[in-house]
């Protein structure tokens, strides 16, 4: 299934304004949410193909955010793309471990990040 609709989770306003607007330009439809709560709501309002999701974020980080997602057996098949700052290895390996299907590291290298949900069309 080709992925159209993503949700875009980040506390950062800018990093949700420049990845929403590079999506936005190669044709998905963009949803954002800055905490685990909002995203909570995002997902009960229309379920995405796709998920991006930020690591740091106040309350639900995104680790716990992506575990609780990914062992719904409602978005149990929406893959999730880790998108943090945090570039340790174990940082990647962990969110593996809570149910991400793939991880990039910030700053974004769009080329990067469009090869890797294209993996999921």
């Amino acid at each position: 299934m080709p992925v159209k609709k993503i949700l875009l989770v980040d506390d950062s306003k800018t990093e949700l304004h420049y990845l929403s607007e590079l999506l936005v330009k190669k044709g998905y439809a963009v949803r954002t949410a800055e905490n685990g709560e909002e995203a909570h709501k995002r997902l009960a309002e229309d379920k995405p193909d796709l998920i991006l999701m930020d690591v740091v974020m106040p309350g639900q980080n995104g680790f716990q955010l992506t575990r609780s997602i990914t062992r719904d057996p409602n978005f149990a098949d929406v893959p999730v793309i880790m998108c943090t700052s945090k570039n340790q290895e174990t940082d990647r390996v962990w969110g593996m471990r809570q149910g991400a299907r793939d991880y990039v590291v910030k700053p974004v290298d769009p080329d990067e990040l469009f090869a890797k949900i294209k993996a999921f069309d």
